[in-house]
């Protein structure tokens, strides 16, 4: 078995090698013969210590990706979120490759709302609002100032002083960054994202103006919640997958009725996308494993050619 580390992981990993990744994953997640395995949840000793199993199979691939979420490690300098990716010998059943990947789940996570932003956002947009301040957040800014042309990010934050720090660091990135409050920021966004562990909505529905595109990232769980309800009548709703955005993402607060696209199927071409300059988007990435499956074989093939090994 082959294992690769946190640290040969995280230096072959990129933006671009992430965003190619996610966009074969979500295709691939809608394909016929690809199954996404139902999520299991689970807890440490102690019930705030969270991680999860999330598991599929698709033509030619098959293993799971096991992610942990310690919210302690924050206070000890360890980072909150870890990520082992396995993947499985599809003749024997012999696990073949263990990759830690902590920070490629960062890009991979990034990668998929910018991937759906792509085909969703207006091409015009030049304003992102970002909910949430932690690691993941300056991920998510700097993979979607890729793919759109970023005149300036507005972060909104519970701590300002993490706000304050994470806009110098987006700073760096060329963008203007500057922590704002929240229906101030919605007032002028093109662009929404929410990074966080929300259980309750960030923001009101109309606060939201038209041709807004928004995607929510945290809501991966029973309860979890950053989006107003109220909003998504009005909007046109996307996600990884719908069956899984039902139960645990950002969907589950919508009604049984509200029709969801797969983003697999706007990349296929089987959807339009967005339809117009003033049609609201929503993207609900819960998460699937088939981007952590993909995302491995993007490493795998980037560290064939420098290292020689098998």
């Amino acid at each position: 078995m082959l294992f690769i580390s946190e640290e040969e992981s995280a230096a072959l990993a990129s933006h671009e090698m992430a965003f190619a990744a996610a966009q074969e994953a979500l295709e691939i997640a809608c394909a016929e013969g690809t199954v996404n395995f139902p999520v299991v949840l689970g807890h440490g000793s102690s019930s705030r210590n969270r991680f999860t199993v999330k598991s599929a199979a698709t033509a030619d691939l098959a293993g799971l990706k096991v992610g942990s979420y310690w919210p302690g490690n924050l206070d000890r300098g360890f980072p909150r979120h870890n990520s082992m990716i396995l993947l499985f010998d599809q003749e024997s059943g012999r696990l073949t490759v263990a990759m830690e990947a902590g920070k490629l789940n960062a890009y991979r996570t990034a990668a998929a709302d910018a991937v759906a932003a792509d085909m969703l956002a207006r091409k015009d947009a030049s304003t992102l609002v970002i909910f949430g301040s932690g690691h993941q957040a300056a991920y998510e800014c700097a993979a979607i100032s890729r793919i759109r042309p970023l005149k300036r990010v507005l972060i909104v934050a519970r701590d300002r002083d993490r706000g304050t720090a994470m806009a110098t660091s987006i700073s760096a990135l060329g963008l203007d960054a500057q922590v704002a409050e929240a229906k101030a920021a919605c007032a002028v966004a093109d662009i929404i994202v929410t990074a966080t562990a929300s259980r309750a909505p960030l923001f009101d529905a109309d606060w939201v103006r038209p041709g807004t595109h928004l995607a929510s990232m945290g809501s991966d769980a029973t309860g979890k919640q950053e989006m107003p309800p109220a909003l998504f009548p009005r909007a046109s709703l996307f996600c990884d997958f719908p069956n899984q955005s039902r139960s645990i993402g950002e969907f589950q607060h919508a009604a049984g009725s509200a029709p969801l696209v797969a983003i697999g199927d706007v990349l296929a071409g089987r959807h339009p996308g967005r339809r117009s300059g003033e049609e609201i988007t929503i993207f609900d990435s819960s998460g699937l494993s088939v981007q952590d499956l993909c995302i491995a074989r993007h490493v795998l093939a980037a560290r064939r050619p420098s290292s020689g090994k098998e």
